[in-house]
């Protein structure tokens, strides 16, 4: 974010009812904040009455290069016991692991559309691309666009459309190689 830009973020602050307080200085300081630290994915900052604002990252943060773990084989799980009368649903296996996750940012709603009546972004079997709208998170009456991060064939939706998701939630499964 550019000074020019945090300077009219921060007047644009100044001028919604219930955030009287907010100066170029605090806004700046969370933009470092998110900038810095790649695990925040979103800052939400609430007024008086409901009022706020939401500062999304809009690039991925560059991930440290990973270093390799050696980790001890876990056993293998007990049988399962036939369920009995009342019991719950079984639960549904994990995805194969070559599927690739794209996960919210942040707590919100989850649109698989830019607008009621109109075409979802995505469908299971579409090809997307590193950077591809996939839906939108509503978060504080604010849309936020949210991309893959990864590119292949969407092989899973893992939300019904204006269902509550949140932070870390598993939205879609990708497959890089299909």
């Amino acid at each position: 974010m550019t000074p020019d830009e945090m300077k009219q973020l921060a007047q644009l602050l100044q001028a919604m009812p219930g955030i009287k307080a907010v100066e170029l200085r605090d806004v700046k300081r969370l933009a470092d904040l998110l900038r810095e630290s790649p695990e925040i994915g979103s800052i939400q900052v609430t007024g008086l009455f409901g009022t706020g604002i939401v500062i999304n990252r809009t690039v991925a943060a560059p991930h440290p290069a990973a270093q390799p773990a050696h980790y001890a084989a876990a056993p293998p799980p007990p049988p399962a016991a036939p369920p009995g009368p009342g019991a719950a649903a079984p639960v549904a296996p994990p995805a194969p692991s070559h599927l690739k996750e794209v996960k919210s940012p942040m707590v919100g709603t989850f649109y698989m559309a830019p607008e009621p009546g109109a075409d979802a972004y995505v469908r299971v079997g579409a090809r997307v691309a590193s950077g591809q709208t996939v839906c939108i998170i509503e978060a504080m009456k604010i849309m936020n666009e949210i991309e893959s991060e990864v590119s292949g064939v969407i092989r899973e939706i893992c939300v019904e459309d204006a269902q509550p998701v949140e932070f870390g939630q598993v939205l879609f499964r990708v497959d890089p190689n299909g």
